[in-house]
């Protein structure tokens, strides 16, 4: 995969904080080397966060975001506030960006704190320093830069690049095999799935894969029996969609390790052990409650979607109940998570993993109680317990 078909949602994302009119455009400006964001000496120029991907070494695949500025006034200005602090719970490394001149404010400070309290790698970038007559020592996560004389800038982007390696690798399923195993991917091919192509879990999942040195097969979930009867060995993994994993189940001998992507995505992305107990409060579910369904991605819905028609029908028919069902997609997601008796979420292959564990820890804050597709499938189905024996640790949450 080439570091321009890197998914946005496998990049590290860096984020640009600051009150309106320090710069923070002029700065991401110098730092992408292109005119990504319009520059004005008007207040409130940026309204909506801008990205824009791109490699900057040793942090390798990155998304830069510009965000609106944090003092905004005004009904829309509130909005464009909002939008910015939305953007915290994408980034995994922050800039706040202050006008050197005036030093750090209130509003400022408490960007901070916000860093700090979602443990957030931060840098300050004191702009404008080509203003000032001397230039008072700073703190080591503060660096005096210009982005008009481009002072500094380099060393800008190399303390960026001193985070390179902070978070731990994680792998979809390689760490789970073998040089030469052989894993079966089983992907129906229906009327929800996209024209020509497979959808970016699938194809993440088989890259992983071939990376670790094993073998790739694929086949639709009907034709699963005349698959495994190709093989001289079983394979070492069967991973499903898990839209089918009744039927798959059915299909794959016991004796063979069956899972799902989304399952396999709750462990890259989330918290696997709290999505695996999330489960239990579908079986608790009575008329009347009210359930999220959230999905990460916006797409076309159809006529017989898994997340609005497919899961609500699942739910009502384990549950024997009738709960109220709301639904949220892309960078939605309810500011108060207190009326919902259990979020149901996807599997998350378009949010990045600060997004997919920040909404997790929002759902465990508001004591809601928080599952995805693949677990919440495999529970009614009444399959939880296989699905998750390629994780023994999960198994003692059942």
């Amino acid at each position: 995969m080439s570091l321009n078909a890197v998914p946005s949602s496998d990049r590290l994302h860096i984020a640009f904080f600051g009150l309106r009119n320090v710069g923070k455009s002029s700065l991401v400006n110098a730092v992408t080397g292109q005119e990504l964001s319009v520059v004005s000496a008007v207040k409130g120029t940026t309204t909506d966060p801008v990205r824009k991907s791109m490699e900057l070494l040793p942090l390798g695949p990155v998304v830069i975001i510009d965000t609106p500025g944090i003092d905004d006034e005004g009904e829309l200005g509130e909005k464009r506030v909002k939008k910015a602090k939305r953007v915290l719970a994408q980034t995994d490394i922050a800039v706040l960006v202050v006008d050197s001149c005036l030093g750090l404010s209130k509003a400022d400070s408490e960007l901070i704190d916000m860093f700090i309290s979602r443990k957030l790698p931060y840098i300050i970038a004191y702009n404008k320093c080509d203003l000032l007559s001397s230039e008072p020592e700073l703190p080591e996560n503060g660096i005096y830069v210009s982005a008009l004389s481009k002072k500094n800038i380099d060393a800008f982007k190399e303390k960026l690049g001193s985070f390179a390696g902070s978070k731990p690798e994680k792998h979809i399923v390689s760490d789970l095999l073998s040089p030469d195993d052989l894993v079966l991917l089983v992907i129906p091919i229906d009327e929800s799935a996209p024209k020509g192509r497979l959808i970016l879990p699938q194809q993440q999942t088989m890259r992983d894969i071939l990376d670790s040195h094993c073998t790739v097969m694929a086949c639709q979930d009907v034709d699963i029996p005349k698959t495994l009867s190709m093989l001289k060995a079983p394979p070492r993994l069967v991973i499903t969609d898990s839209q089918a994993f009744g039927k798959v189940s059915k299909l794959v001998p016991p004796s063979v390790p069956l899972t799902s992507f989304s399952i396999l995505f709750a462990r890259y992305k989330g918290d696997l052990a709290e999505l695996v107990k999330g489960a239990a409060a579908l079986s608790e579910l009575k008329d009347g409650d009210k359930v999220l369904i959230s999905e990460g991605c916006t797409h076309h819905r159809q006529c017989n979607d898994i997340g609005t028609v497919k899961m609500p029908g699942w739910i009502e028919n384990f549950s024997g109940a009738k709960p109220e069902f709301s639904f949220t997609s892309g960078g939605e997601f309810p500011d108060d998570l207190s009326p919902y008796k259990v979020i149901v979420h996807c599997g998350g292959c378009m949010l990045n993993e600060a997004e997919m564990q920040h909404r997790i820890s929002r759902a465990q804050e508001s004591g809601v109680p928080i599952v995805n597709y693949g677990i919440a499938i495999a529970h009614m189905h009444g399959i939880l317990r296989r699905s998750l024996e390629p994780f023994p640790a999960m198994l003692d949450l059942l």
